[in-house]
């Protein structure tokens, strides 16, 4: 955080809420009192808000805020937790004792020393987007509403809307880490829709991330607003999609929430620690094209998934999870580096102070490959050009997966042609990074708009990859013959 930075972190030394390392000990001391063999405290603040703007009004505006300590005791792979949102030193306490009824060994709990990490910078923090007043941040509403309109006629209706939050964690641990962090985020998106003949096709727009609104400087609300735009015009004559299995080019960036649903959590170290992944014992053996390298990367400057440290107190590394086609590891927390004797990565992350963490992506990213982007496109003699994704489904057991797409065109003769509706893509994860016969070197990242859920619990990922061609791959389309 910078010194010009107008936020007041409550839990830091001289905040209305400071937590200093003697509270720490005293519920830590309590925490373990039953014999337990790792216990934390996860001390979290946060405060957001939102607008969303329609047709010269403001439809909606909310702000909040959260407060709570989550303490957990961990006993062998058992794990007990208790959270509160009353920062009492009784209540806290009880949490402490209850978290610590996984274990029942009685006794007294050996002293904790505490150290502060130091830890990397990778967000802005110089005016974050919630001390900016309301007024301003709806005027960039404002201002993609009036761009999406003037940009064509047919443009009937526009949304806008804007979502923030910062989030102050402090986090003390009974093996001697004292973590804290601010996390700001923001995301902004427009929703154009446009009409002819009495046809209605929308196109959205959005980004975002852990940054102030100096995001606008490079993309503007009017960006965004001509982005959507453009989109629903081109849906306005889109073809019905074929249904056969075709080659498949996706365009970079966005992408990469394929790879993220259908392969990344299949990844995540808790689903191979019970089995379930279809990715279990294959450490080291191939599971991908040569041409494939996948890592978790929270260390990206600024991006939505990124963080300084984990909801467990860990520094966040890059992590190698497929090397040259080759699975290399998985994403791991505290409880499952435990059982596959490695050391965590950072990817220990939870929604909330009354959540349990568990392994979670970042900022997922396939690497660039060799291949130049029009050359990829010109390779392919018919099939499918995939640009913008909704929403998926996967089955993480096996890899199956559906997707469906926002933004599509038909290749004919290594160009691209006509724009696509109805279209899905079917598959299986592991099969389909199989069929990835050339790559490019064009690996671009996720503008900021990505939410992952996870039994109940949802967190900010990024996600990335270069242009990509699939040898085939199940198109899922309505197209009349």
């Amino acid at each position: 955080m910078t010194a010009s930075s107008t936020y007041r972190a409550p839990f830091s030394p001289g905040g209305p809420l400071a937590i200093d390392a003697e509270v720490c000990r005293k519920l830590l001391t309590i925490a373990l009192g039953r014999g337990g063999d790792y216990a934390d405290l996860f001390f979290e603040y946060r405060a957001g808000g939102g607008l969303a703007f329609e047709e010269g009004i403001t439809k909606s505006a909310s702000r909040g805020v959260t407060l709570g300590l989550g303490v957990r005791v961990q006993r062998g792979e058992a794990t007990g937790y208790a959270h509160t949102e009353d920062l009492t030193m009784d209540s806290m306490k009880r949490a402490a004792e209850t978290a610590a009824r996984i274990a029942n060994e009685g006794g007294k709990a050996p002293p904790v020393r505490l150290e502060p990490l130091s830890l990397s910078s990778r967000y802005e923090l110089d005016v974050p987007s919630i001390d900016v007043p309301g007024l301003d941040k709806r005027r960039l509403l404002e201002r993609a509403s009036r761009a999406a309109h003037a940009f064509d006629s047919r443009i009937l209706k526009v949304e806008a809307s804007f979502a923030e939050e910062i989030r102050e964690i402090l986090i003390a641990t009974s093996d001697g880490r004292v973590a804290h962090d601010v996390q700001p985020l923001l995301r902004f998106s427009v929703r154009a829709i446009a009409e002819e003949a009495g046809k209605r096709e929308s196109g959205s727009s959005g980004g975002g991330g852990r940054m102030t609104l100096g995001y606008f400087d490079d993309r503007s609300p009017e960006w965004h607003a001509e982005r959507a735009a453009k989109q629903a015009l081109t849906m306005l004559g889109a073809k019905h999609a074929p249904a056969a299995q075709m080659e498949v080019v996706l365009a970079p960036g966005d992408s990469g929430i394929l790879l993220h649903e259908a392969v990344g959590h299949g990844l995540e170290a808790d689903f191979n620690r019970k089995g379930t992944s279809n990715y279990t014992g294959r450490v080291g053996k191939p599971v991908a094209s040569e041409l494939c390298s996948v890592v978790d990367d929270p260390t990206l400057l600024q991006s939505r998934g990124s963080i300084n440290v984990d909801d467990e107190g860990i520094e966040p590394e890059k992590s190698v999870l497929i090397e040259n086609g080759v699975l290399r590891g998985y994403m791991q927390d505290r409880l499952s580096a435990r059982h596959f004797s490695v050391s965590p990565r950072g990817n220990g992350r939870r929604e909330s102070f009354a959540c349990v963490p568990m392994p979670r992506m970042t900022n997922t990213v396939l690497l660039a490959g060799p291949h130049d982007p029009e050359e990829i496109t010109r390779s392919v003699k018919r099939g499918i050009f995939a640009k913008s994704f909704g929403g998926g489904q996967v089955d993480i057991a096996n890899g199956d997966f559906v997707f469906s797409l926002t933004e599509s065109y038909l290749i004919e003769d290594g160009k691209i042609t006509a724009p696509l509706k109805g279209v899905n893509l079917i598959g299986n994860g592991p099969e389909t990074l199989r069929e990835v016969t050339m790559l490019g070197n064009d690996v671009q990242i996720s503008d900021g708009i990505w939410t992952c859920g996870k039994d109940g619990q949802s967190v900010p990922v990024g996600v990335g990859c270069p242009t990509i061609k699939i040898q085939k791959i199940t198109v899922g389309g309505t197209e009349i013959r």
